[in-house]
């Protein structure tokens, strides 16, 4: 049987009200679904996940008018050795369990992956599905990373190797040695 795929690019503004509603409750089932124990629903996908995916781009995978798969990508200024880089940043990457290995999630991050490169000096994203993403072409920050707080920057050593970049035909020479901090933020600060 043969399901035609629809790749939808939306601003966050030209989501509806419903669509925004059906989203949160896809993305907070995905994320349940993906731990390996059952989990309170705040634990898994929290009001400040859905808040950090809300304001930038979203890349969704309709299956038969459903959708299966989603993707954000959000503005953040991270810092590399200090020096701040436009940072196309990734949120609420998921796709439904019944589309799963199907490519829905690829499709979506290859769109994402376009604009990052058309629009950004930097990708970032975190996350501990390595293999995913290093099969499309995202890399481990090799050095520390950090937060940026009112009193300084704060080392973030749970972050470290589960923070990825994608470099872009703007990224600058890099010091991949250095420490990748990020703005704080409510909630997970990666």
């Amino acid at each position: 049987m043969h399901h035609e795929v629809r790749l939808r690019r939306l601003a966050t503004n030209e989501l509806t009200d419903r669509e925004l509603e059906h989203l949160h409750a896809l993305l907070i089932e995905a994320f349940i679904d993906a731990f390996d124990e059952p989990s309170e629903p705040e634990e898994a996908f929290s009001k400040d996940d859905w808040h950090h995916a809300l304001g930038g781009v979203h890349v969704l995978a309709e299956v038969d008018g459903q959708v299966v798969a989603h993707a954000s990508v959000v503005d953040r200024v991270l810092q590399v050795d200090g020096r701040p880089l436009r940072t196309g940043y990734v949120e609420a990457v998921a796709t439904v369990r019944e589309a799963r290995g199907r490519g829905y999630g690829t499709a979506v991050m290859e769109v994402i992956d376009e604009i990052i490169r058309e629009g950004y000096e930097l990708g970032a994203l975190g996350t501990g599905a390595y293999h995913f993403y290093e099969r499309l072409g995202w890399r481990a920050w090799p050095g520390p990373t950090a937060v940026r707080t009112e009193t300084g920057e704060q080392r973030t050593p749970n972050a470290d190797r589960y923070v990825f970049f994608l470099r872009t035909p703007a990224t600058p020479p890099l010091d991949e040695k250095a420490t990748l901090s990020c703005d704080w933020r409510p909630g997970d600060v990666w």
